[in-house]
């Protein structure tokens, strides 16, 4: 989930700065000006291992000055900050052994992720970040089958959990090249993101996967919210990506739109399926892996050669 970074996030950068009174520096203003793609590759030229363990000497860490002047610029106040990061490097340091143990007590997904998800480390960083999940959007926006979807939300005017203060931050920086070591500190940080839904939530999916976190966990978190909010409506949007790597949205009859919503998550990943099984064109390597997964799903529920 979440390694490609995106130049539109030089805007926030430039805006958070901009609300200050003062113009980008350092880093922010490489990221402003190159994106944060290019802010990566950087990173990665000038740092040093990130293959180690940095919880007892966190300001060694080759990611802290980036990491200093990413929650700067996003408007985090640095007491916060310096304590956050001490819980995300806690986290790293003791997420191998809790994914180990995970491992060895079961062979089901969800509950693995679930023991994955109790380093609390990571659930006191998210609890000291939760007033920088805010949205700056009136809706939030939920994905699954790529970033380029976080992407497209974003642009269609929601705000993704890679689009809220700390969630920007998180996703420029690497702190580990071992992502199992960091996927349950985005897990915990997703379900804490959902539970501040207090309006329409719009959905995009390119790919559904039932073991995914958006369906095994992010929709549950919903649902539970609903109950309290009856203002918590979900959104959900089919999108498939053309040949010139364009995202647009699947209607009832098939045809490939700006926009296509429905209320309910069945409808919609039935007439993803059925665009995926009726018209993908093989030679659109673009929609490859979403195609893939459809056929692995409907052979795996019991269907010979995905009919």
């Amino acid at each position: 989930m979440r390694e490609t970074q995106r130049a539109a996030e030089r805007r926030t950068t430039a805006q958070a700065a901009a609300g200050r009174g003062a113009r980008p520096t350092g880093l922010a203003a490489l990221q402003q000006r190159a994106g944060n793609t290019a802010v990566t590759r950087w990173l990665q030229r000038h740092t040093g291992d990130l293959n180690e363990h940095y919880a007892t000497r966190p300001t060694e860490h080759p990611e802290w000055g980036p990491y200093q002047e990413l929650t700067k610029a996003a408007g985090i106040p640095q007491p916060q900050a310096d304590a956050a990061w001490q819980l995300l490097l806690g986290g790293v340091d003791s997420q191998g052994t809790l994914n180990d143990e995970a491992m060895a007590k079961t062979n089901v997904r969800q509950e693995q992720r679930e023991l994955r998800a109790s380093n609390t480390w990571y659930q006191e960083f998210v609890k000291l970040m939760t007033e920088h999940l805010e949205i700056k959007t009136p809706t939030m926006a939920l994905w699954s089958g790529g970033i380029e979807l976080s992407d497209y939300a974003y642009g269609k005017g929601h705000t993704p959990l890679e689009r809220t203060r700390i969630g920007s931050v998180l996703n420029v920086l690497e702190l580990h090249p071992d992502w199992m070591l960091k996927t349950p500190m985005w897990n915990v940080l997703s379900k804490a993101f959902v539970a501040r839904a207090t309006g329409p939530v719009h959905i995009f999916m390119r790919a559904y996967g039932p073991e995914s976190v958006l369906i095994s966990q992010e929709i549950p978190q919903l649902r539970l919210v609903q109950q309290l909010n009856p203002d918590v409506r979900l959104i959900w949007h089919p999108l498939y990506t053309t040949p010139d790597r364009q995202l647009r949205e699947i209607t009832r009859d098939y045809q490939l739109v700006d926009n296509a919503e429905y209320d309910g998550r069945d409808k919609c990943v039935s007439v993803l399926f059925q665009y995926l099984r009726m018209f993908h064109d093989e030679s659109n390597t673009e929609a490859t892996r979403a195609h893939k997964s459809m056929e692995q799903l409907i052979v795996a529920n019991g269907h010979k050669d995905g009919v």
